[in-house]
């Protein structure tokens, strides 16, 4: 054997005694624990920001919302309604401001249906 073929295996030598070169190796029992520990980590700091994190500013001033009201007539739809009481603005736009304003399932209305109408509708 040369000298050459045993330096591969050596990693160096310490006080005249020989270091053999070692590999760290983790087993999967090794991989389950690492793989909880950074889980149960990254869980801390998700809920660290979401119980330090800013919450909701509430205020002691009410808004000051008011709304109009229309009764539908007999006959008449959403768009005919919308066009009624902004004839000056889209009634694409009108329309879609009251079914969500008035929760509405759709468009479609009945006679007699109070309808609750923005204010910067009404003026």
């Amino acid at each position: 054997m040369s000298a050459t073929s045993i330096s591969n295996d050596i990693v160096g030598i310490t006080g005249g005694s020989v270091v053999p070169r070692t590999r760290l190796r983790i087993t999967r029992r090794g991989r389950r624990v690492v793989g909880a520990a950074v889980a149960l980590g990254a869980t801390g700091i998700v809920a660290a920001g979401l119980l330090l994190g800013p919450g909701a500013v509430a205020s002691d001033q009410a808004a000051d919302v008011s709304f109009a009201q229309v009764t539908v007539e007999g006959g008449e739809s959403l768009w005919q309604v919308a066009s009624e009481i902004a004839p000056t603005k889209d009634p694409r736009d009108v329309v879609s401001d009251l079914v969500r304003l008035n929760n509405l399932p759709s468009a479609e209305v009945a006679a007699g249906q109070t309808l609750a109408v923005p204010e910067k509708y009404s003026r």
